[in-house]
């Protein structure tokens, strides 16, 4: 682990964090909690992206999509999926599961540490930062405005996969053309992590209770965690669900924000089969507050039924 270091940001954050620890809970203004055995799972949100239609699902039925995006009550004229990083709070370890879009994303997001300072997390204590993947929204929040890695005193993790494929100088270059600043941003943050990264192959413990599980496609390595140690699994998916009322409703359309198209539809499905049958508890990256829930078949489909 590394040492601690004061630095500006987590000085500016530390009074912050202290009075709202005495002054809020940590299920309230923007933050969801629930346990897992001995160990608490927080979701914190970092705001919502704007993402149009046409890259979303440009190869959906348009008006089917339409139409299920006015039923669930959503835009019809764009996607504002939540961003909720879940925190995990174990007898001796803080752990974050990614850490957001940052300040230079969308103006949209990148409200996490504020929401973590509500519910009284101070970014000093983070033990291990355990990253799903790559793209902005879910690693631009490593460093704050000037520079500084925000969770000083963390260890960082990634699989092995997501990190050779941000890190490959030829990975700028092959992007299109809309995303090459997503693979300018990554490889900028992985390089502050190059000497103290730690990497790992699916099926690894991470840390004591979480579980690595491929699920790639989204992104080349693209990881969800299985954290153990409650009365059921509950796996932090990450990207693998990529929207709330379509991943499930119809999990075989690709998605336009995944990499490999194909495999992500596999991915998803095997992963939807797995929750159903297993009655594993889910929480992802973009599903809506309360952000958990259990996911159930629902003919050829299936539908995510979210905890009370």
């Amino acid at each position: 682990m590394a040492p601690f270091i004061q630095t500006r940001r987590t000085f500016l954050h530390s009074g912050m964090a202290a009075a709202a620890t005495l002054a809020s809970p940590a299920w309230l203004k923007g933050a969801n909690a629930f346990e897992i055995g001995d160990a608490v799972l927080t979701s914190v949100s970092d705001g919502n992206l704007v993402l149009p239609l046409s890259f979303s699902y440009p190869n959906a039925p348009q008006d089917e999509l339409v139409a299920l995006l006015e039923k669930n009550g959503e835009p019809t004229d764009s996607l504002t999926p939540d961003c909720n990083v879940p925190i995990l709070k174990t007898a001796d370890r803080l752990i974050m599961f990614d850490v957001g879009s940052g300040s230079n994303f969308m103006p949209s997001a990148g409200k996490l540490l504020d929401n973590m300072a509500e519910a009284g997390f101070d970014p000093a204590d983070v033990t291990d930062v355990i990253f799903t993947h790559g793209h902005p929204d879910h690693l631009w929040g490593l460093i704050d405005d000037f520079d500084e890695i925000v969770y000083p005193n963390a260890s960082f993790h990634m699989g092995r996969a997501e990190w050779e494929f941000w890190s490959d100088p030829g990975t700028v270059d092959a992007m299109p053309e809309e995303r090459k600043t997503f693979a300018v941003g990554a490889q900028n943050r992985l390089a502050v992590l190059a000497d103290m990264i730690n990497l790992f192959e699916p099926g690894a413990e991470v840390v004591p209770g979480v579980e690595a599980v491929d699920t790639s496609g989204h992104t080349p390595g693209h990881m969800s965690y299985m954290v153990h140690g409650g009365s059921s699994p509950v796996l932090i998916a990450g990207d693998a669900i990529t929207h709330f009322a379509v991943s499930f409703a119809h999990p075989g359309w690709p998605s336009g924000s995944d990499q490999d198209a194909e495999k992500g539809v596999a991915t998803r499905l095997k992963l939807l089969d797995r929750l159903a049958a297993d009655k594993a508890m889910l929480t992802a990256y973009h599903l809506p507050k309360p952000g958990e829930g259990r996911v159930e078949r629902d003919g050829s489909a299936y539908r995510f039924v979210a905890s009370a």
